[in-house]
């Protein structure tokens, strides 16, 4: 009896985790198909909110940059992350706890330390060189910087798990490094490539504080744009853009749920 109110406890409580984290997108998700102009009551249900998104001209460039701000990092972030990380595996039993450590520093950084921290950086060197003014290449290599350590953790979680002797067995049989790489270490790596992608492509997607510091004036994207409008008051067309930006991360997280699936299969 005590083993089944147990049960019940921890189901119960389980049901309430899940309300408090999903109740409050899906309130915005409902009231983003509102047909009022005001989101204080639901009216009828309606498209007219997505309608109006597709003719404004500011959302459609926000829309465009933070989507390529998004993949280019992402793609940067996992191929230099994915360097990173195999050289921390090569090097793992070399004395480098010092240097390995640095790479948990932007991980546990505060979003605004790191982000005044490289608004000041891209600031001087614009002063000394007249390059990295700010704008959509500063916020991409800000994004870049604090990818990295996610996508080189992935992949060194990755290397450990491999036998080292598949390394040896790919010299053995005389494979080129170019060989190794391209017929045993890309297609090894390729789920976690894949799930570095996605997991960067998420961070970048609705990131605010960074993006904000490092942006320039014609760079603008989704968060900086709803940042901007909801200082006005919360509007059915702000649930829209919230929504759709929950269906992007919701699709980049399962498919990178689903590459998880497939490497543990």
């Amino acid at each position: 009896m005590k083993k089944q109110t147990l049960r019940r406890c921890l189901a119960a409580f389980w049901w309430l985790t899940l309300a408090f984290l999903y109740l409050p997108l899906a309130v915005v998700v409902l009231f983003s198909f509102n047909s009022a102009n005001s989101s204080a009551r639901f009216a009828d249900f309606s498209l007219r909110w997505y309608h109006q998104l597709m003719g404004n001209e500011a959302i459609l460039s926000a829309l465009g940059n933070s989507l390529v701000l998004a993949i280019v990092s992402a793609l940067l972030a996992m191929i230099v992350g994915s360097v990173f990380g195999y050289g921390m595996y090569r090097h793992r039993r070399r004395r480098l706890g010092g240097l390995v450590l640095l790479i948990y520093l932007p991980l546990v950084l505060p979003d605004i330390v790191f982000g005044i921290s490289e608004m000041a950086f891209f600031v001087q060197v614009h002063e000394w060189t007249g390059l990295l003014s700010p704008g959509l290449a500063t916020m991409i290599i800000a994004h870049v910087t604090f990818q990295i350590p996610f996508v080189a953790l992935i992949i060194y979680s990755r290397l450990v798990g491999l036998d080292p002797a598949l390394f040896e067995a790919a010299r053995d049989l005389y494979a080129t490094p170019r060989q190794r790489l391209v017929h045993f270490m890309l297609p090894t790596f390729k789920p976690a490539l894949m799930a570095a992608f996605f997991l960067s492509f998420t961070l970048s997607i609705d990131d605010f504080v960074i993006s904000f510091f490092t942006a320039g004036p014609e760079s603008a994207t989704l968060p900086i744009y709803i940042w901007g409008a909801i200082r006005k008051g919360v509007s059915p067309e702000i649930n829209a853009i919230a929504a759709l930006m929950i269906a992007a991360v919701a699709v980049a997280a399962l498919l990178s749920l689903a590459f998880g699936r497939r490497r543990a299969r």
